[in-house]
Order: structure tokens, then sequence, then C-alpha cells
């Protein structure tokens, strides 16, 4: 290599030092959400990513999510123990409620909260046809066949809506977390695994959504196997690592924390629990 090419390669790898470290310190990222980022880029370069700009932004009718909450009353215990044979059962009535999510997309008519209960309950309703779709299945990590991100279950465009090709990812990354900056709905959208928050047992609806979301909360963060917080210990959960930044916009994440478990010491030392992908049967 010559002197010339070296000094373009020295300085491109300055350039993209400078550049990522400062991209970390101004959203406040660690490795974890770089790493995201990085490979949500990726999946723009492949041409794999979910046009959003496709769907309709025309007024449309709101959803009524009743046949949601007819199936989580059935089959999802008050603990959040999913009944995936139930589901399969009543696979007719779930498949009717999610051919209505795909058609009645959230319009420029619909409030704040009648859009983001909306996405919450097509995260967590997919979700369920994913899994009774491949079922049996130890965990929802075995449907996919690559990288986070790219090629894992949540990447998978397995439904539709409003006749865009959609998949988990999308909702979760480029919609839930991007449009709607709330923190809680880490609590409310289900991976189908045991250390996530409890699937509720009822429909997110707008004119419930904020108590609804507090109660998932305090749930998570009080359940011993989720977190667990003492007066001499603090083991919380990997949600907190992976998604920091969105928990630490207005407050530091002890202080985010303790205002739902006021237990928190915050002189103990914070350790991260293991994640476990186990599918939330029961």
């Amino acid at each position: 290599m010559n002197i010339k090419k070296r000094y373009i390669l020295l300085f491109g790898i300055l350039f993209m030092t400078v550049f990522t470290l400062g991209y970390i310190k101004y959203y406040n990222l660690n490795f974890n959400e770089i790493t995201f980022k990085v490979l949500g880029w990726v999946k723009i370069l492949k041409g794999e990513a979910v046009d959003l700009d496709e769907l309709s932004a025309m007024n449309t009718p709101t959803m009524e999510h009743h046949n949601w909450t007819e199936l989580l009353k059935r089959n999802v215990t008050d603990s959040g123990q999913v009944n995936y044979k139930g589901f399969i059962q009543d696979r007719i009535l779930l498949q009717g409620y999610l051919d209505d999510l795909s058609e009645y997309s959230p319009g420029n008519n619909w409030t704040k909260n009648e859009q983001l209960a909306y996405w919450i309950n097509t995260y967590n309703a997919f979700t369920v046809k994913l899994i009774i779709d491949n079922y049996p299945l130890k965990s929802i990590k075995y449907i996919g066949d690559g990288l986070p991100m790219i090629g894992s279950s949540w990447d998978i465009k397995f439904f539709k809506i409003g006749n865009v090709d959609f998949d988990l990812n999308t909702i979760e990354h480029d919609i839930l977390r991007r449009k709607f900056s709330d923190p809680r709905i880490h609590f409310a959208i289900n991976c189908a695994s045991f250390s996530c928050p409890k699937l509720r047992n009822e429909a997110y609806i707008a004119t419930k959504l904020e108590a609804q979301l507090e109660a998932q909360a305090v749930d998570f963060m009080n359940t011993p196997d989720k977190n667990v917080i003492t007066d001499t210990e603090t083991k919380i959960s990997k949600v907190f690592d992976w998604f920091q930044s969105d928990f630490i916009k207005n407050s530091t994440l002890l202080e985010f924390i303790k205002r739902y478990n006021p237990s928190l010491n915050e002189a103990n030392k914070v350790e991260y629990m293991d994640y476990n992908w186990a599918i939330n049967e029961g």
C-alpha cells in the first residue's frame, strides 16, 4: 500500500472513530444500542427495511379491540402465562382480529393514544401469530435464522399493514420507540419469552392506556423473576441495558426504576439478570 492510500485509510478510520464516539455521546447510547443502530443501517442498505412512507396517511376508521381482549382473557393468565394451544383452537377469531389490524392502520384522524394502543396490540397479536404458526417450540429465537435486525425472528415479514409487508422489529424500533418515546412501551410489548414483561390479558385501549402502562411498569418492576430489588440487592432486567437511552431521557436510570419500586437502594451495585428466552407458556 502506498503512502497516499495509507493516509486515506487512516483518515477514514479516524473520521469513523470520531463520528461513532460523538454519536454515542450525543444520544447517550451504550454498546447494545450502537449494535441495534448499525444492524438497522445494514438492513436499510440491503433493501430489507420496511418503507413506512407507503402507509396511508389518510383518515381511516378507528379500531376496536374487543376481540383481542376476548382472546387474551381466554388464553392468558393474570400473571402472563400464555396458552398457545388455546390460541390455536381460537385461530379463526385471532385471524379475524389480525385481518382488521392489517386493514385499519392508523390515520391522521386517530389520537396519539389510539395509535399507540393500536401498535402495541399489533405487536403482541402478531407475536402470538408467529408462535402458533411455528408451534411447538422452546423459544421464539429459534424461528429466525440470522443476526438481530437482519434475519432474526423479529425481522421476518410475515404480515401486512395497509398492504405493506411488515416485521415486528419495525413496529418496535421505527414506530413505537421513535415516534412515541415512552419507555413504558418496553413493559407493554411481549416477546413470548419468560423474562419479557407479561402479556396483559386485556387489549390496550386509548381511554385506559395511561393506567395500563403504569400498571405494567409497576408489575414488571416488582416481579422477582424479572427484577430483584431489595435494600441489599439490585438485579435488573437486561431490557434496561439494551434500551438504556429510552429510560434516561428525563431522569437517571435508577430514578426511573425507583419510581416504580421504592425499595431500590441507590447505593447498591447494579447487576443485570440473565435473560430467559424460554417460551412464556403455561
